[in-house]
């Protein structure tokens, strides 16, 4: 397959109309349905602006790339545009773009047109074949700049000169979300300027069809500097130690020069993953690596349900100020705290379904959700839809080794059919015949803990719902406490329990929202952030906002934060005081007994909390974390 094979003269529109960025896209989606390339317009302009939303692909110098792989694309093809008025296309340089190519590649199948479209990319960073793009007046002049010959299509060979002793040496990945264009274009943009520069470089790319030319250990231990050219998840661990430089796809196209510069003379920060080795060969190294892993797996599960957490759970807390105005059709709580809620609801799915993403990529996204939301029914809460994600991830990750000897021509099959139906039938029976039912036993277990402790030392009893409702923070620990003291509250009118329980609920984020600001050092840029939140969120009894420190530190954040929860837990029912309110936090206090009391213990065990954790977490490096 040629370039010419794709880049069809019937697509062509060499006096595209439309000047604003959507108007050509439609304008070009029109011709790729009369030309039956694309069987719906909609699905197709859907997955456009979806890769648009992500970053402009107007890369400049007048040109513009959008593409999509995408199920309504019948067969590969390119469409060329060109403008002489120019389109307003939001370009990453701002100026008008007067050259478009189209790119409609369809899911699965043969992916041998991928690397048509890679060869494609690589041409359009050479200025000289804009200079002709310009002059070219007729289909047959654009094909005929695109004709493929041997010189053209054969790729850059590695580079063997890094010990050169007058040569800086670099290693870069470029990656784009769709692999399909930009992922190339930056790899010649680099090599092309590093040359110029007298600079030897090595470039992995990270398309469609896979990595390749991968980056050996030897190399990357060479390497004056790294550059990650990415909008999409690579793989840092193998750069541990060395000075990494992340940008976006886009500046590898654009900015080159500056990236080879800062790479090789390592103005960037020291990548450090504690434990992990960059030769992932090291059989030394094996459990120090299988930790980090597991790690990073579970930090892209936190920084995805980050946003829910705050998100929803402010808005709840807005909702709890609108629920005291009394009227009868009290719409703004509904409201608030439907949105608020239903935002919530999604916190564990989104962990689960990111962690299982982390692990083994795309395919594991259903069968990690699916986990998470099997927990939420089944009340295996927070650990439960955790345990789940990283199930549904290593469940991917044999079924795909598992399917590598299927024949070639089921190849098309696999993520389309194979890995989800197996992906899901085997997690979502793990977690209904064994994980659901080992976290409702322990449910149950707490309940009647609970119960058989009696009332008989109501300090005593305090601290130990304080403390269990920090435990898991919503999961099958705290849910318990939470139901006991319901059942009391319900069954005799007794708030005393509930203070208790809301001390518990309340303590972990107050104490990590002050923990952020009295020990700044101890926490990244993005901790702090959240941690304001925090302050929000604990005071409308919302624990799940310590969810996600507790799960990037979970001995230190849930050990502190049970032993001020249990402090205060005790000191409510020391003092005698009572919450007669299933929820609410500080908007509901006031209706309680003993006000001043609730709000000193309160105080005190959240100090007690954020100074533990102040003092027990390690100091923050200036370094990149992954």
């Amino acid at each position: 397959m040629q370039i010419n094979d794709l880049l069809r003269k019937d697509l062509m529109i060499l006096d595209l109309q439309a000047t604003e960025k959507e108007a050509a896209i439609d304008e070009m989606i029109g011709r790729l349905s009369e030309k039956n390339v694309i069987s719906d317009k909609e699905t197709y302009k859907e997955g456009i602006m979806q890769r648009e939303a992500q970053t402009s692909t107007g890369l400049g110098d007048g040109v513009a790339m959008p593409h999509s792989k995408n199920k309504a694309v019948k067969e590969p093809a390119v469409l060329f545009a060109k403008s002489s008025k120019g389109v307003d296309y939001e370009s990453l340089d701002g100026q008008p773009t007067h050259y478009l190519f189209m790119i409609a590649a369809p899911e699965g199948g043969n992916d041998l047109h991928l690397q048509v479209l890679a060869s494609l990319s690589r041409k359009l960073v050479n200025p000289e074949v804009l200079e002709q793009l310009d002059q070219a007046s007729t289909p047959e002049d654009v094909q005929a700049i695109f004709a493929e010959s041997e010189e053209d299509t054969k790729e850059v060979a590695p580079s063997t000169d890094g010990d050169s002793a007058d040569k800086k040496f670099v290693v870069a990945v470029t990656a784009c979300p769709t692999g399909i264009a930009h992922t190339y274009m930056a790899e010649d943009a680099l090599k092309r300027k590093a040359d110029e520069m007298g600079v030897t470089i090595r470039v992995e790319t990270n398309g469609s069809d896979g990595a390749k030319n991968q980056l050996t250990a030897d190399e990357i231990r060479r390497a004056d500097g790294v550059i990650i050219a990415a909008d999409k998840k690579v793989e840092l661990a193998r750069f541990n130690g060395k000075h990494v430089l992340q940008r976006p796809v886009s500046e590898g196209i654009n900015k080159s020069e500056e990236l080879i510069t800062k790479a090789m003379n390592q103005q960037a920060p020291v990548l450090r993953v504690d434990g992990e080795a960059v030769d992932n060969n090291a059989s030394e190294e094996e459990g120090g690596s299988a930790w980090n892993t597991l790690y990073k797996d579970l930090m892209n599960g936190i920084s995805h349900m980050l946003p829910f957490v705050v998100g929803g759970g402010i808005i709840m807390a807005i909702s709890f100020m609108f629920e005291r105005i009394p009227m009868d059709n009290n719409f703004l709580f509904d409201s608030f705290n439907t949105i608020g809620s239903s935002a919530f609801r999604f916190l564990i799915p989104i962990l689960a379904g990111y962690i299982a993403y982390s692990i083994a990529d795309r395919p594991g996204l259903l069968p990690g959700m699916t986990a998470g939301i099997m927990a939420v029914d089944s009340n295996a809460g927070f650990l439960g839809g955790l345990i789940g994600g990283f199930v549904a991830g290593y469940v991917m990750i044999f079924i795909k080794k598992s399917l590598r000897g299927v024949p070639k021509s089921f190849e098309g099959l696999k993520s389309i059919l194979m890995y989800p139906v197996l992906g899901l039938l085997v997690t979502g029976l793990l977690m209904f015949f064994i994980i659901s039912p080992v976290f409702s036993t322990i449910n149950t277990a707490m309940v009647s803990f609970l119960e058989n402790l009696g009332t008989g030392n109501a300090v005593l009893l305090g601290a130990v719902l304080g403390g269990m409702m920090a435990i898991d923070m919503g999961g099958p620990f705290n849910k318990a406490a939470y139901t006991f003291s319901i059942g009391i509250y319900t069954d005799t009118g007794d708030g005393s329990l509930m203070a208790a329980v809301m001390m518990g609920g309340m303590i972990p984020p107050l104490a990590i929202a002050l923990a952020t600001v009295l020990f700044k050092n101890k926490f990244t840029d993005v901790e702090r952030q959240s941690g304001l939140s925090n302050f929000v969120l604990g005071l409308s009894f919302i624990t799940e906002g310590a969810i996600p420190f507790a799960a990037a530190d979970p001995m230190r954040v849930i050990g502190s934060s049970v032993i001020g929860a249990a402090v205060g837990g005790g000191l409510s029912q020391l003092w005698n005081t009572a919450i007669p309110a299933p929820h609410g936090g500080i908007f509901v206090v006031g209706l309680g007994d003993n006000i001043l009391l609730f709000l000193l213990a309160l105080v005190i065990g959240t100090i007690i909390s954020a100074i533990i954790l102040g003092f027990w977490k390690p100091e923050v490096k200036n370094e990149v974390k992954v």
